[in-house]
């Protein structure tokens, strides 16, 4: 498959592994690039250093392109962009903040900045400032999410920017995908569907949270302390909701270090497990070279239905 996406990338499928931390490990990466996707390692959880070796092991891995998620609320964005740069990492995507400033010399060293966008008009503003694409990730999505759902998201974004959109949130099969490209994307980001993998280096309980969870057991916490997060609903969940109502100094307190918890222990008491409302659309653990070739096989028989019906 050919279109801006693949170009620009240089991939063979139009097709992004979502920035995740402690879960977007080189390993994962590397699975995600070889099968002809993008795959990305996300340094949320990382100190310059981790990004170094993490971005080596999977140079190592594979000799497809692959990239770097920066999470610019991390005490070292400067310094991971540096890392980004040297390393010269062929693909940058940004969340939780403006990388307006990074720009221009992420695009001389070759790079191509994606940022992930939660509204049209801070589409136009990274779009302004050089993006060569957008990730427009809907409240469907796992971990931290905007207001506003992929559908409109993406429709709004695509018909407010010239740079090429990738949609995110809530897509985790070939329906989804075409769903996506009919709003006017260019390709998809998933994250939790990666996480159900063989290749995903999460604890089993979490992957097994993932498999049998319905389209409703996903929770939004965080909402009120200004940082809103989609995980799994687990007892953790529900205290870390609770608390937000009653105490919420409480809350932030018991939310540092739950990722990681849930990512390393499966920690049902003590670890958030972000994953997306796409999650109730799992069923199995699949390699991922599976999971990308069976997204394609769903998405070219989606299309190819549909263009049938218009033809009656």
């Amino acid at each position: 498959m050919k279109n801006r996406v693949t170009e620009l990338l240089k991939i063979k499928y139009p097709i992004l592994m979502g920035g995740m931390a402690w879960a977007g490990t080189p390993a994962l990466a590397a699975a995600v690039s070889q099968a002809g996707g993008l795959g990305i390692i996300g340094s949320g959880a990382m100190r310059p250093d981790e990004l170094e070796i993490a971005i080596r092991t999977v140079k190592n891995l594979t000799d497809k392109p692959f990239g770097v998620n920066i999470m610019l609320a991390s005490p070292y964005a400067d310094q991971l962009v540096e890392v980004v740069i040297s390393e010269k990492v062929p693909v940058v995507t940004f969340g939780a903040g403006n990388p307006a400033k990074y720009i221009p010399n992420l695009k001389k060293s070759g790079a191509a900045v994606i940022p992930v966008v939660a509204s049209d008009s801070f589409a136009k503003l990274v779009e302004r400032a050089g993006a060569d694409a957008v990730v427009a990730e809907g409240m469907e999505s796992g971990g931290h999410i905007g207001e506003v759902s992929t559908v409109v998201l993406t429709n709004r974004v695509s018909k407010s920017v010239t740079v090429p959109v990738i949609a995110a949130g809530g897509i985790a099969d070939g329906r989804g995908m075409a769903a996506a490209f009919a709003l006017g994307a260019e390709g998809i980001q998933m994250g939790t569907r990666f996480l159900a993998t063989i290749e995903a280096e999460i604890h089993e309980s979490y992957k097994k949270k993932i498999l049998t969870a319905s389209i409703r057991d996903t929770v939004v916490t965080g909402a009120k302390l200004g940082h809103p997060a989609r995980v799994l609903k687990t007892p953790f969940a529900k205290k870390v909701c609770e608390l937000e109502v009653n105490n919420s100094l409480e809350a932030e307190q018991v939310l540092v270090g739950s990722l990681r918890e849930a990512v390393l222990n499966g920690n049902l008491e003590r670890g958030s497990f972000m994953a997306g409302q796409c999650a109730g659309l799992i069923d199995e653990i699949l390699s991922v070279k599976d999971v990308i070739e069976k997204i394609m096989r769903e998405f070219v028989e989606t299309v190819k239905k549909l263009y049938e019906e218009v033809k009656k």
